[in-house]
């Protein structure tokens, strides 16, 4: 690979515009791809196969009108007075044409739905009046018809005693007949009578029945309805009122332009006196990929670049190839927006790890052909050699940084993969310009690519009048004490183990409208609603209940009240509505509003507490779905996928470490540094983003949940930067070790060889991460922070201090490798020893070795 970049250095050197003529075709391309193939990304995320997942597919297929995506609109009077009249005749004209809106499937009108429930209660209070009346009527029926037959109870008996009477008497037998035809004409209407009161008592029992049924479905409703009191669509002080917003496609379907249009259709037509906003589900956009802040980033790279490399002109260069090989890679990517789906944080992260790793990579191969120059080497040689030597460790390290996020893709979660992706792609890119561009321009540079004063410098040297004094440098080079090297190594754990602390208590989860910067619609439609309804509002679930096939309407009216007992019964819930049915009355849908928020410690366990009780009545089972339990579902998800990554991924470190360095000792201690330095970057996040420490400094105003998704990324980003600083400085103590170098000395060596190009690179990344976190999206600020926060610890604390301390201690036993693992292991030349053997004359090597010292 060394001898192939080499002579690619050498060719790229000698055609330079050849070189710049295919990168701008392939930028060019890449525009035009872009141009032709970019629809739009998503602002929200999705793992297959969830719990919540599963109860929409279910909606989709028995309750259709409630599977889609939802959205609110929140107006509110901006003197704090209630709606007036025209106010909330204005609104209500909006409810009605939003209706019309493409994807729309309904607007709920506040003021209407409002009076509708207060309706509600008063016809229940009617209805039980017309009940007591009813029954009351009832009861004087039943006294008229007691009465009645109390008068035909008294006739009967004068009958039968006149009866008995005419018995006894013994008349004439004429007499007697007609006495007796006169008796039973009185009888037989005493019988229609008592058959006639018979016929009514029973109407009156069927009323009663009637009644008490009545009774009973009004009491189950009202009931019903009082564990729905707290849900409100204006609050107590008709000051703020909320629309809902229905689509007829599922969340993840739901185009950008319907969202827009709804946002447009209520920012475009105000209504004097109120200011409204809109929550994340419909307002949630693209974060800007590159704004103030990372400017400022990339001019301070340019500076360490400028100070590093001593040239306006050499410290331009990766800045320059940086650029060109993001947008590429970014247009490139976003292309495709059009036939996959692409997260709008994807993007970001690709020109976080292009500019960074471009710029460093670009570095690495300028300064060793600076390098080279200086000890006297012809120009095109010397770019050759730096590409085949430093080009080499950049193609080695940025295949590692790939390797690491493509294997994102053994999760399975499909946009975590595509993440992972696309990163690989802008590296890969960025590795391709490295090796290609930066010899390029190099070439037409000559010999300006160092100041004035360097080159003067060079000729001094090559006069030899600077040899004594690289000498004297050389010999200065002294290993550190036992004693240093223990209290370096004691005071790096213990700092990294404090700063691991808090991620004990860290909590995932994805940001909602309370994380929005403060002046943006989301984050005012979260804080009004949650002012003017209470915090869960914001966090509502959608609970389903699957209930027995060919129950009666009063059966399934029963169960429904059973489910929303047990569901009010909870300690975290504040009100239960059911809020509609299947046509075969087998499926239930209720809205059930939480305590706490989407975010809340309380709502994650409300969620996991409903999913885990048992059948209600022994036999309806419940579902929770609703943009918090999705929420929930996803950062599940993630959090179950870390630890298997995390394997694969320490696994791996452990394999190319042992390749490259053949030795066993380094790579656990290469390992144990990269674990001991994500969990304080863990730690760092969580004590900023969860628990608000600094949170003035970083724009972290509301505290919450760790982003589900950055912990897995984090991992594989920087394990992959990790190795880059572990190659740059290890490498180096291996060549002085195996050039006769004692070996804690040749440690010693190993660090001042690379110290500057490592503390340089590491500067920018910090410089180009931390940018990012100026952005207004918690989302971007989150992934700034924590790859900003993972280099500084990672390279300052755990390659310039922990490793060194530690392999200093370990002496010789730091290269220990068993025979027979040597012997199958392949020679892997990172760094192009051999290259470097065949094409340095020995008074340049004389000179690289005492430069080392």
């Amino acid at each position: 690979m060394s001898g192939l970049l080499h002579r690619l250095g050498k060719i790229a050197a000698a055609r330079a515009w050849l070189i710049i003529l295919v990168w701008s075709l392939v930028l060019a391309a890449a525009g035009v791809a872009f141009a032709v193939g970019f629809k739009s990304v998503s602002a929200t995320f999705d793992i297959p196969g969830t719990a919540a997942g599963k109860v929409v597919e279910e909606l989709q297929e028995r309750l259709p009108q409630f599977s889609g995506g939802t959205g609110t609109v929140v107006y509110r009077t901006t003197d704090g007075e209630p709606f007036t009249a025209e106010q909330q005749q204005a609104i209500s004209e909006l409810v009605e044409s939003a209706r019309d809106l493409d994807d729309v499937s309904d607007v709920i009108d506040p003021f209407a739905t409002q009076q509708q429930l207060a309706d509600q209660q008063q016809q229940i209070d009617e209805g039980r009046a017309q009940l007591d009346t009813a029954r009351a009527q009832a009861d004087d029926g039943q006294a008229q018809l007691d009465a009645a037959r109390q008068q035909i109870d008294d006739a009967q008996a004068q009958l039968d005693a006149a009866r008995a009477q005419l018995e006894s008497a013994g008349p004439s037998a004429a007499a007697r007949a007609a006495q007796l035809a006169q008796l039973d004409a009185q009888q037989a209407q005493l019988d229609a009578g008592l058959a006639q009161l018979d016929a009514q008592q029973q109407q009156l029992t069927d009323a009663r029945a009637q009644i008490e049924n009545n009774t009973v479905a009004l009491e189950e409703g009202a009931e019903l309805l009082s564990f729905a009191d707290e849900i409100r669509t204006v609050s107590p002080d008709e000051s703020t009122a909320l629309l809902a917003i229905t689509f007829d496609r599922p969340r993840l379907e739901l185009s950008d332009e319907s969202k827009e249009a709804v946002i447009a259709h209520f920012a475009d037509d105000p209504v004097e006196g109120t200011d409204v906003a809109f929550s994340t589900d419909i307002s949630q956009g693209v974060p800007e990929v590159l704004g103030v802040g990372e400017a400022i980033g990339v001019v301070i790279a340019g500076i360490v670049l400028l100070t590093v490399l001593g040239s306006v002109l050499a410290a331009s260069f990766p800045i320059v190839t940086a650029m060109t090989g993001v947008a590429a890679a970014v247009l490139g990517t976003l292309s495709l927006s059009g036939v996959i789906e692409i997260a709008s944080i994807t993007p970001v992260l690709a020109v976080m790890l292009g500019l960074a790793v471009g710029i460093d990579y670009s570095l690495f191969i300028l300064y060793r052909h600076r390098k080279n120059l200086l000890q006297g080497a012809e120009v095109r040689e010397s770019i050759a050699l730096a590409n085949g030597t430093a080009g080499n460790a950049v193609v080695f390290a940025g295949a590692t940084v790939i390797v690491a996020l493509l294997a994102l893709n053994i999760v399975g979660i499909p946009f975590l993969g595509l993440m992972g992706t696309v990163g690989a792609v802008a590296v890969a890119v960025a590795v391709l310009i490295s090796i290609t561009l930066t010899p390029a321009l190099l070439g037409l540079a000559d010999m300006r690519i160092l100041s004035r004063r360097a080159r003067a410098r060079m000729f001094r040297s090559t006069a030899g009048e600077d040899s004594v004094r690289r000498r004297v440098r050389a010999n200065a080079v002294r290993e550190m004490s036992n004693v240093r090297a223990i209290t370096t190594a004691v005071l790096a754990v213990v700092a990294l183990l404090l700063l691991a602390v808090p991620a004990l208590s860290m909590r995932l989860g994805l940001p909602d409208g309370g994380s929005e910067a403060p002046d943006s619609t989301a984050y005012q439609a979260y804080t009004w609603t949650q002012d003017a309804f209470g915090e869960g509002v914001n966090g509502t679930l959608l609970v389903t209940a699957d209930l027995p096939a060919g129950l009666f309407e009063g059966d399934v009216r029963s169960a429904q009240l059973s489910v929303a007992r047990e569901l009010a019964a909870q300690e975290d819930v504040v009100a239960v509505a059911p809020i509609g049915i299947s046509d075969d009355s087998t499926l239930a849908a209720f809205q059930v509003v939480p305590t706490g928020g989407p975010n809340s410690e309380s709502t994650d366990q409300l969620v996991r507490e409903l999913r885990a009780l048992p059948p209600i009545d022994g036999d309806i089972v419940l579902g929770v779905s609703g943009q918090a339990a999705i929420n929930i579902d996803i950062s599940a998800g993630l959090g179950d996928a870390l630890p298997g990554y995390l394997v694969v991924v320490v696994g791996l470190s452990f394999l190319i470490i042992t390749m490259v360095f053949r030795s066993l000792v380094v790579p656990l201690l290469a390992t144990g540094g990269f674990i001991l330095s994500l969990f304080a970057t863990y730690g760092a996040l969580t004590a900023v983003f969860q628990w608000g420490w600094l949170g003035w400094l970083f724009g972290v105003h509301t505290p919450g949940p760790i982003l589900s998704f950055l912990p897995v990324i984090l991992v594989g980003i920087l394990f992959g930067l990790a190795m880059d600083y572990t190659l740059f400085l290890t490498s180096g103590m291996r060549e002085a070790f195996v050039h006769g170098s004692p070996p804690r000395l040749a440690v010693a060596r190993g660090v001042r060889a690379g110290r500057t190009v490592v503390i340089a690179a590491a500067i920018i990344m910090v410089s180009v991460f931390g940018g990012f976190v100026t952005s207004e999206s918690i989302l971007v600020k989150g992934f700034g922070f924590g790859l900003a926060a993972g280099v500084l610890i990672d390279a300052f604390i755990v390659r310039m201090l922990l490793i060194p301390a530690l392999m200093h201690l370990l002496g010789r036993a730091a290269w220990w490798l068993p025979r027979w693992l040597d012997r199958i292991i392949p020679d892997v030349d990172v760094e192009g020893a051999a290259l470097e053997r065949r094409h340095i004359t020995p008074e340049q090597r004389d000179a690289a070795v005492q430069s080392t010292g």
